[in-house]
Order: C-alpha cells, then sequence, then structure tokens
C-alpha cells in the first residue's frame, strides 16, 4: 500500500492545477483519473467547441461584408474542420499525463473509490493519504424520457466524423445555442427545442431574444413551450414527439443539464456529505471531513460552473491544504454565450436584479452605428448597462461578436473600480473596442 500527503481525484484543468500546486508545495502527491487526462474542457469541452466555432466566426466575418468589397460565401467542410480539432485533442490526454509524470506527481488510471476517509482504491491498488482533493467534474446529464437511450450528448456532437443532416437540441442553455450555431452553419437543418419560453437563464432576457432572433434569421428553428416526451427510433433518424408536437430528425442531443460525478466514489465510506447537486463544502472548500477537500464543478455551489472557476478554486484549494486561514472569496465572473454574434454578462445576477426590480434601471444601446462595429457591418450589436439607485453600474451584457473581447476589459473595469475619469486619461490603441471604453462608463 502505498501512501501519500495528498491525493488528488480527477485529471481534469482543476485537478491537475492542484496536484502541480501541492507539489510545489514539497508534498508527496498522486492524482487519479478514470477517463481522458485533462478532463472535458480541453478533450470535448471548450476548447475543441472553440476550434469548431472559429469557423463559424470566419464564415459570419465575410458573410457581413458581401457586396461591400466580399463576394464569396465560405463553405464550411466539416471532415476537415474535424481533423483540425483532433490535432489539438488528440494530443492533450498523453501530454496532460507526462507533464505530471514529469514532475514526478504518480499518475493512477481507474475509478477511485473511498474504503475509509483516508484510503482509496483504484484498479487493484490500495493508496492511503492525509489529505485528499476530489475534482472529479460533471457529466451531461439523461433527459427522463421515453427513448432516453437515443439521446446524445455535447461529447458525441464534438467528436461526429460525419454531420448529420438534420439535427435537434434539447434545452435552450448555452450549449444548445453554441453547438447549433455551429451545426447550422456547417450546413445542418437546426431545431432548439425548450420545455419553457424563457432561453439562456441567467442572462438577460432583452438581449437573450435578441441572440433567438439572430439565430432565427440564420436558418436555426426555435420551438418553445414543448415538453418532449418521447424518443423513438425510425429507419432511419428518429422521431421526437409531446401533446401537439412532432418532429423527425438524424440525431437529437441531450442539452438540459450537466450531473456531478459523485457516484462511484463511495463517498459513503469516508463520511462526505454530498447532495444531487454536488459535493458540500464550507468557505475554505473543505467538506465535513477536516481533511477531504473539494473544488470544481463537482460542487454543490451557487457560482457558475466554469473552466476558470475551478481553476480559481484548485490554486485556492492548494492554499487551504497547507493551512491558509482566510475564506474563499470569488473575484466577478463574467458568463459569455460564444458563436458568430456572442452574449456576455457581468455583475450581479439576473436573479439577484429581480428579486428588487424597484432598485434597478437599465438602459439598452444600439452599437450598430458606433465605427467599431459599422467597419465589420454588424448591425445586432448592443449593450445593456443596468444602475442602482445612486446610478452605479452593478451589471452589464453585451450582445455582439466582439463580446468576449468587451467582457473582459469591463472585468477590469468593474473589478478595479475604475473611474470614467480615469479611462478617459488612458491612450488605447485607436480604433479599437477598448478605445470605446470611455463612452460607456
Amino acid at each position: 500500500m502505498k501512501n501519500y500527503d495528498a491525493i488528488v481525484i480527477g485529471g481534469g484543468p482543476a485537478g491537475t492545477a492542484a496536484a502541480y500546486g501541492l507539489k510545489e508545495q514539497g508534498k508527496a502527491v498522486a492524482i487519479i483519473e478514470s477517463d481522458l487526462w485533462g478532463g472535458t474542457c480541453p478533450n470535448r469541452g471548450c476548447d475543441p467547441k472553440k476550434i469548431l466555432m472559429s469557423a463559424v466566426e470566419a464564415k459570419s466575418k465575410v458573410k457581413k461584408l458581401n457586396g461591400k468589397g466580399l463576394e464569396s460565401d465560405p463553405t464550411i467542410h466539416w471532415e476537415e474542420l474535424m481533423a483540425f480539432k483532433h490535432s489539438y485533442t488528440d494530443t492533450v490526454p498523453e501530454g496532460t499525463k507526462k507533464g505530471l509524470i514529469d514532475t514526478e506527481i504518480d499518475t493512477f488510471e481507474g475509478q477511485a473509490e473511498f474504503a475509509d476517509s483516508h484510503t482509496i482504491k483504484v484498479s487493484d491498488e490500495e493508496l492511503k493519504a492525509k489529505q485528499f482533493l476530489i475534482a472529479t467534474g460533471q457529466r451531461p446529464s439523461v433527459l427522463p424520457i421515453d427513448g432516453q437511450e437515443y439521446l446524445q450528448s455535447s461529447t458525441d456532437f464534438l467528436d461526429l466524423a460525419h454531420l448529420p443532416k438534420r439535427i435537434a437540441f434539447l434545452g435552450a442553455g448555452y450549449i444548445s445555442f453554441e453547438l447549433a450555431a455551429i451545426a447550422n452553419a456547417a450546413g445542418a437543418e437546426t431545431h432548439i427545442i425548450h420545455h419553457n419560453s424563457q432561453p439562456l437563464k441567467g442572462f438577460d432576457e432583452e438581449l437573450a431574444l435578441e441572440l433567438v432572433k439572430h439565430l432565427e434569421e440564420q436558418g436555426i428553428v426555435f420551438h418553445f413551450n414543448v415538453g418532449v416526451k418521447t424518443l423513438e427510433a425510425l429507419d432511419p433518424g428518429y422521431r421526437l414527439s409531446a401533446d401537439g408536437f412532432e418532429l423527425e430528425t438524424d440525431m437529437v442531443l441531450g442539452a438540459t443539464g450537466r450531473t456531478p460525478n459523485i457516484e462511484s466514489l463511495k463517498l459513503e465510506n469516508a463520511g462526505v456529505e454530498y447532495t444531487k447537486r454536488g459535493i458540500v463544502v464550507d468557505d475554505h472548500l473543505r467538506t465535513n471531513q477536516a481533511h477531504i477537500f473539494a473544488c470544481g464543478d463537482v460542487l454543490d455551489k451557487t457560482q457558475p460552473k466554469l473552466t476558470p472557476v475551478s481553476g480559481f478554486e484548485a490554486n485556492y484549494a492548494v492554499q487551504a491544504m497547507v493551512g491558509i486561514k482566510e475564506a474563499i472569496e470569488y473575484p466577478l465572473i463574467p458568463t459569455i454565450v460564444f458563436g458568430d454574434l456572442k452574449l456576455a454578462r457581468i455583475g450581479m445576477s439576473e436573479k439577484e436584479l429581480a428579486e428588487h426590480p424597484e432598485k434597478y434601471h437599465s438602459e439598452t444601446t444600439d452599437l450598430s452605428s458606433w465605427f467599431t462595429f459599422m467597419r465589420i457591418n454588424e448591425q445586432e450589436a448592443k449593450i445593456k448597462i443596468v444602475y442602482d439607485e445612486a446610478d452605479t453600474i452593478v451589471a452589464l451584457s453585451c450582445l455582439s461578436s466582439l463580446a468576449d473581447e468587451l467582457i473582459n476589459y469591463f472585468y477590469f473595469v468593474f473589478e478595479k473600480k475604475v473611474s470614467h475619469q480615469e479611462l478617459s486619461d488612458y491612450i488605447f490603441a485607436y480604433p479599437t473596442p477598448a478605445s470605446d471604453l470611455e463612452y460607456f462608463i
């Protein structure tokens, strides 16, 4: 039986970051991964998605300038695009594992199970440690409908050798919006089906509906207030059915949430508390067992389950495990829906704003005539700023192909409380989105 100072369970972005951090503290560290080294984000999540999205963005840029100096409408060749994606993702597992081994972190492959609060079983081995960090992430959940065995997930989509002619997405969250934008731009007949009338919960409703309108104009068909009940296999394809609704398609992708990876850990053997939303921790990322910590998407938490948030928690967990006393304090967390037109937000959550609407007022500005957006012929660009009773900005949402860049600028403005006068004293490269900042604040 091998003994360690710390064992990390989960070889994704959070787990590997923590393993390296603990090693730097001089600890004897082991890390366990049950699937692909590197985890969801680089293998079958945000990174490959963004590689596929790069073709969508390029196609959109050309399309916007048709008749304004450009005439072609590029065609996305799916097989070539997927080969480009694989040139990145195929190297991730081996590269991740090699980096850990080269740093003298012991690696184990297999499903980790707690035998007791200080012992882990993995494959045919038992490992003991003074401390543990659980960072096993989450996986796509499966909608409980008749025929759920025919549902596929974002994992399947991001590894499609050939794009089907027709594809339907269940759920109107950011995963559906992003993958549907890719499928549609690549030529598939694309549908998004949602059980109520509110897409992109957690984002500003006004701009979310503007994004829906944009995607409809691109050819995506939305079906709101449709509660799918059955999915049956045809020859070929599938049929989705609900009250008064039927749709035949070649692929059905469920994007109705994600589930924390906790069932196989046998947490009950270690006495670790958890809920269906994830592992319960205190403000030091410590479970009810003082020597067992957890971080990342496996947590039961209110903060967004995003890769950079997991990385932030991993870095904090390392400090907590070596005795830091301060409770974790999260900075502002920007969130974004990627696509040829992106929707980003920062600041107070939509839920917080809705709880006391009388305390806040907002202003939506059409940016299409601003030079930054006029030069790329972006007619849909908008920004919405929410103010409190003292006219202080408390939240900001942006709809634009440049929203990912703008939201990071606004992050520093918000976090550092930069005033209009301070911004006007800076000299930014012009003309750029950064040079517009002083006119927003």
